[in-house]
């Protein structure tokens, strides 16, 4: 047997390992994802992790649907609040340098 074909049977023999390898440990993960979240059903309800979690993301985002259409407005209000605090701060300012220049005389 040539040199060439040993290292060809090598070569076709590592792959099919390599392929064989990778299917078990590929049914092995589905395996556990199954396990984790199929698409069994207990009395017509979803009972499976996976679609738990999937119904309480849907309802986060259905309760949370309308919230764009308020953030602008949202923001708008609370930029008014922060240049009412902005000026309130000043006036405060103003009062305490006024206090101290009282308390010095």
């Amino acid at each position: 047997m040539s040199t060439m074909v040993l290292l060809t049977l090598i070569s076709v023999v590592g792959a099919a390992v390599l392929f064989i390898a990778l299917a078990v440990y590929l049914l092995l993960i589905i395996a556990e994802l199954e396990q984790i979240g199929g698409e069994r059903k207990v009395y017509g309800m979803p009972s499976s992790f996976l679609s738990k979690i999937r119904l309480g993301v849907r309802a986060i985002e259905v309760q949370t649907g309308g919230l764009p259409r308020y953030v602008t407005s949202l923001n708008a209000g609370l930029s008014a609040v922060r240049d009412g605090l902005r000026a309130i701060d000043r006036n405060l300012g103003g009062v305490i340098a006024a206090v101290s220049r009282q308390e010095a005389r």
